[in-house]
């Protein structure tokens, strides 16, 4: 996996323990459901880092 920087480090741990609690849940407002996927959590904690202005590579479109 990639290594960001602290900022989104953080954003992206604070991510993974609120899915462990399973607090975490996926789409706009929560209304997607909860988040089991490792994966997503990344993705969430990083996009999360992104709109708080953190310096994070753009996302691949694939």
């Amino acid at each position: 996996m990639a290594r960001y920087g602290k900022a989104p480090s953080k954003s992206v741990r604070r991510a993974m323990r609120r899915r462990k609690h399973g607090t975490l849940r996926s789409g706009r407002s929560g209304k997607g459901g909860r988040v089991k996927s490792r994966k997503q959590a990344i993705a969430i904690g990083l996009s999360e880092a992104r709109k708080k202005g953190a310096k994070v590579p753009r996302k691949n479109s694939s």
